[in-house]
């Protein structure tokens, strides 16, 4: 397992928006399968 770490600037990006993507992001990793599809 290998640590990922994720940062943003509020001030360029939209906390909830950053949000989302960092859950998504948990989400495709969290099962690499639906990449590949």
């Amino acid at each position: 397992m290998l640590p990922l770490s994720l940062s943003y600037d509020h001030r360029v990006i939209d906390g909830a928006a950053a949000a989302r993507f960092n859950a998504y992001l948990a989400a495709v990793l969290a099962d690499f399968r639906r990449v590949l599809i």
